[in-house]
């Protein structure tokens, strides 16, 4: 299904998110989802190991 897009409609698509998001919030928008994605990896790596909260000591 998405393996029909050309360049005219990658551009396309890049124009709607220009107009919507506007250019100075594109930088943003990428770099939270990158962290978003960064964070999503390093979750499934560790197991789904929450690190920031502490764990009860045991007795």
């Amino acid at each position: 299904m998405f393996g029909s897009l050309g360049v005219p409609e990658l551009l396309i698509i890049l124009l709607i998110v220009i107009i919507i998001f506007g250019a100075n919030k594109l930088p943003q928008l990428g770099r939270g989802i990158g962290q978003g994605m960064r964070n999503f990896k390093d979750s499934i790596k560790d197991g789904g190991v929450d690190d920031t909260k502490p764990t009860p000591p045991k007795a």
